[in-house]
């Protein structure tokens, strides 16, 4: 169980049951997720564009610790776009794919939590003044 559930399980055990966003509200707006990392965009960016200047060619030293960045974008169902970022491997060594993975993911469902938590507050407070005329 996730540490969202958790929480929306507590929520709940306590009749907690004001307003408020749950787990599936913010599954239900994620259209798709993709992933890549800093390497791949750079040399994307490269190949595509010739438009990222550290020099005429890659920088090797400068690349050393690009594989290890890992980006999230989420595409919501509106169109709008969350990115994600995991950076926290120090050591090459200690990278991992997959948990490069879930930390960006992590990352980008942060912000829509915040998103979404701006957004029901606006329709609570829009729809108190409503009620005021």
């Amino acid at each position: 169980m996730s540490d969202e559930q958790k929480l929306e399980t507590e929520l709940q055990s306590k009749g907690l049951n004001a307003p408020r966003l749950t787990p599936q509200n913010i599954d239900s707006v994620i259209l798709s997720e993709h992933y890549f990392n800093a390497e791949q965009g750079v040399r994307s960016a490269y190949r595509d564009n010739n438009d990222v200047h550290l020099g005429s060619t890659i920088n090797a030293k400068a690349a050393e610790g690009l594989p290890s960045i890992t980006f999230c974008v989420l595409i919501l169902n509106n169109g709008f776009k969350i990115v994600g970022v995991n950076c926290a491997s120090v050591s090459p060594e200690n990278f991992d794919e997959q948990l490069g993975r879930k930390l960006a993911y992590e990352d980008a469902r942060r912000k829509i939590w915040e998103l979404e938590g701006y957004l029901l507050k606006e329709r609570l407070y829009q729809s108190e003044l409503d009620k005021q005329f």
